[in-house]
């Protein structure tokens, strides 16, 4: 498999998330590729989301399926970039990088679990692998969780084809994620000629802001941040309502329930108002803990028979791996590219990492 051929076809075919055709026009590629690989392929239907592709690949005795149970390795075909991004920013090779929208979030990771499976292959696989690329992980994975979930289940590793931190290191914890809408109801008057019979909604939520802002706690690693404000219609019209998006990030147990109660406790400051809020924790915590060290010390050794030496390291960021941590999975994320500029025009690859990390994988295959 040559890897940056691949890796280009999968860049230059732009797959975002509410783009069902386009996330669809991926998961054929994808369905191709791991049909050549002798996969046995299932494409899960989505209505509104691109459909999911499921790719099982047995091992080489059946009798294996008993002995050792199944790896699963998880990727995302959808990314955050609109059509068209590929004429700004087009696929390229220069020196040591690779760039491209997507490049690194995920469809490097895409092309290394592909590699690795027909690595592992041609040592002659032992164990069954299933490869699960799903459609919709950048919009909050909702219509493919209870599949990770279900799949992760019966699966004796999980291995998440996210991008590595910068200097290598996997990604062995990551922050829960989840949010708030907050509404606030005034009353709407004449700014001029009614003025003290309004209710202004945006000045209700000025004081809102600065009380929930406060609920972040640096010592926890739990940020709260308001980070997108709408209200009114025109200036002279008392603004009636008023609404915030709340983006919440936590990392200890207990944390999100005691958000949650602290924002059903927000009471108006302004007589004649009122505020409604909604929240929800989409992606509970991934901590480093007894199970993710022993994991991570597990594959550290694996690595150093090939001469690869792992780091771990973390970040505020969430991915899939978050619906497999509370499940007392083994568990491994970062495990795709190395690069940066996620979710940019920056966004690159170091090209070496491709064959790194589909070594890794297929030793991870093999040994584990």
């Amino acid at each position: 498999m040559k890897l940056t051929q691949l890796l280009k076809r999968l860049v230059e075919t732009e797959s975002p998330s509410h783009d069902k055709s386009a996330v669809d026009r991926v998961g054929v590629i994808v369905a191709e590729e791991a049909r050549k690989l002798g996969g046995q392929v299932e494409v899960i239907q989505n209505t509104e989301t691109g459909n999911h592709i499921l790719a099982r690949f047995s091992p080489i005795h059946p009798s294996s399926f008993s002995v050792h149970p199944s790896i699963l390795i998880l990727c995302h075909m959808d990314t955050v970039f609109p059509i068209g991004t590929i004429q700004k920013t087009p696929y390229r090779e220069e020196g040591e990088k690779i760039f491209g929208p997507g490049t690194l979030d995920m469809k490097a990771g895409i092309v290394i679990a592909l590699a690795a499976v027909e690595s592992a292959q041609r040592s002659g696989l032992k164990r069954a692998v299933t490869l699960l690329c799903t459609s919709d992980e950048e919009i909050g994975s909702h219509t493919s969780r209870g599949l990770i979930e279900s799949l992760a289940k019966e699966s004796a590793l999980v291995l998440v084809m996210e991008g590595a931190l910068l200097d290598g290191s996997l990604k062995t914890w990551r922050k829960g994620t989840g949010g708030f809408s907050v509404t606030v109801h005034g009353r709407a008057a004449h700014a001029g000629g009614d003025h003290q019979a309004g209710r202004n909604a945006i000045e209700e939520m000025s004081h809102q802001v600065i009380a929930i802002q406060k609920l972040t706690d640096y010592e926890k690693q739990t940020t709260v941040n308001v980070g997108v404000i709408h209200g009114g219609t025109v200036s002279n019209v008392v603004p009636e309502e008023a609404r915030i998006e709340v983006d919440v990030r936590v990392m200890q147990a207990g944390e999100w329930e005691r958000l949650e109660s602290e924002m059903q406790k927000l009471k108006p400051v302004l007589d004649g108002t009122s505020i409604e809020v909604v929240g929800e924790l989409n992606r509970p915590p991934m901590p480093f803990d007894d199970l993710m060290k022993s994991t991570f010390e597990r594959a550290k050794t694996i690595a150093a028979q090939i001469g690869m030496e792992l780091n771990a390291g973390g970040t505020g960021g969430a991915s899939d791996g978050n619906f497999v941590a509370p499940l007392s999975i083994p568990l491994l994320d970062g495990m795709g590219a190395v690069g940066e500029g996620y979710h940019s025009d920056r966004e690159f690859i170091f090209a070496d990492s491709l064959e790194q990390k589909t070594k890794l994988i297929a030793e991870l295959i093999e040994k584990w």
